[in-house]
Parts: C-alpha cells; sequence; structure tokens
C-alpha cells in the first residue's frame, strides 16, 4: 500500500476522528463531508444521551466503577463525547432516582454513536492512503452493512455463501446463548460490560433486546453465566467478520487481489 502524503498522513486522520468525528476528513481537505459526518455521528450520540438522561453509566454498581470504566463500553468510539459524558454526568449524585421511559433506547443510541464514528476513523485512514479513483462497495460501507447484518457485508461484495454461513453461524450462536438465559443477557443494565460485546453483532442483538430484553426475572437462571459469555463471544466474533468485510473491499480499490495479496496486475 502507497501512502499519499499530499492528502496528509493516515494515522492523524484517524486519531483526529476519534477525537471529534469529521476532524480527520477536514484535515484531509473534506470539509463538506466532514461537516455531514459530524452533524450525523455527533447527532445520534447526543439524541441518545439525552434519551437516557446521560445516565448510562449509572447502571454500573458500586463495585465496577472506576475512573475508567465507562472506557470499557462501545461509546469509547466517540472518544470526545464519552469525555463529555463522564465528565458532565458521570455516575450520577447518588440519590435514587427512576430511569426515564427511554433510557434503553438513549444507551442502545450512544452506543451506535461510538460504533459508528470506528468505521469513520476507518474511512479517514482508508482515504488518506486512496491514490487513485476507484468504484465499487467502499470498505467501510461493507463493514457496516457487515455490522448491521453479521454476513451482509460479505454478500454485498458477492460472496454470498460466506455471507450466508457466517449468519446461520453467528445468529445461531447468539440464539443458543440467549435462549439458555432465557433472555437475562440481552439487558444492558444488568450486564453492561458483556452487552457491550453482544451490541456488536448488530441488528439480530438489537432486535432480541427490544423484544425479549427487558422481563422481570422471578427465578434463578441455570445457564445464565455461560449463557452470557456466548453473547458475547457472537458480537466479538462478528469483528472479525466486519474485517473481513473491509479488507476485502480495500484490496480492491487499492489494486490488489483480496484472495492472494499480491497486485492485480500480477495475477492471472
Amino acid at each position: 500500500m502507497q501512502k499519499n502524503d499530499s492528502k496528509g498522513d493516515p494515522t492523524v486522520a484517524t486519531l483526529l476522528t476519534w477525537f471529534v468525528p469529521g476532524a480527520g476528513h477536514l484535515y484531509l481537505g473534506k470539509p463538506l463531508f466532514a461537516l455531514a459526518a459530524f452533524i450525523v455521528v455527533e447527532g445520534i450520540y447526543l439524541l441518545g444521551l439525552w434519551l437516557s438522561d446521560g445516565r448510562a453509566f449509572e447502571i454500573l454498581p458500586p463495585e465496577m466503577r472506576s475512573q475508567f470504566a465507562p472506557f470499557l463500553s462501545p461509546e469509547s468510539g466517540n472518544l470526545g463525547a464519552i469525555l463529555f459524558q463522564s465528565s458532565r454526568f458521570g455516575y450520577g449524585t447518588g440519590a435514587p432516582a427512576i430511569w426515564p421511559s427511554t433510557m434503553h433506547l438513549g444507551m442502545s443510541l450512544t452506543a451506535f454513536g461510538g460504533i459508528l464514528n470506528v468505521l469513520l476513523m476507518s474511512r479517514a485512514n482508508f482515504d488518506a492512503r486512496m491514490t487513485r479513483a476507484s468504484t465499487g462497495l467502499r470498505p467501510e460501507t461493507a463493514a457496516l452493512a457487515s455490522w448491521v447484518i453479521p454476513g451482509l457485508g460479505q454478500i454485498l461484495q458477492g460472496r454470498r455463501l460466506r455471507g450466508f454461513l457466517i449468519f446461520l453461524l453467528l445468529v445461531g450462536l447468539f440464539t443458543i446463548g440467549s435462549t439458555m438465559g432465557e433472555g437475562a443477557n440481552l439487558d444492558r443494565e444488568r450486564h453492561f460490560f458483556y452487552w457491550g460485546g453482544q451490541v456488536l453483532l448488530g441488528l439480530p442483538a438489537l432486535l432480541a433486546e427490544i423484544i425479549h430484553g427487558h422481563s422481570p426475572l422471578d427465578h434463578e437462571v441455570p445457564y445464565h453465566d455461560l449463557a452470557v459469555v456466548i453473547g458475547c463471544v457472537a458480537g466479538l466474533l462478528n469483528v472479525l467478520v466486519m474485517l473481513d468485510a473491509y479488507g476485502w473491499s480495500e484490496s480492491l480499490h487499492l489494486g490488489e487481489d483480496p484472495k492472494h495479496g499480491l497486485t492485480a496486475s500480477n495475477t492471472a
């Protein structure tokens, strides 16, 4: 891969985006895209803060609270926003208060704001390295598709069998975990950190939470701990799927053979 010095340094563009969505593209000389990215990503995060009253970190029990605990959440993908949330709201005042009715929706939106900014960071890094015009599915779009529905990015790339197998395996694994846990693994209020891994499975995890994630528990779930781990592992495995989708599209855009890592001009 060749670095395009005329655009800017990829690492700088990535770090700038991590601090402020769109800042990396502003650095790369794309102010309109930078503004649009800032509005979308920060808008989603701020909407989530408003709907949750900024109280997401209050659900952590006292023994799990620390200065750095909030940064073990998907929101940390948007560093500037999570720093604001931590300093402005933190763990609350300590006084008992009822959660807002839109608490869970708000927490999901702030998490999505962090995940979306990670994809924006990957776009800034790629745009800084791109040395020629190209067409086709962009790397970050393929990765986003694989987050929304596991395997969708691969299907859009024409690797349909791979995509369908990924969907069946990961969603199947997640379904097994959720069934074993009787849905108790789906609630962020019960499992703050494990939920952060689980949400990386995208729409299947979010829909499952909406449908069956906040039911009251009136008995002990026998395989609860195992269920929580399985659900989290399914989400973490989807990160590999997103990287696979990203890398395939990136290779095609850079003129490389994604199967062998050779330039297209050097392959038969």
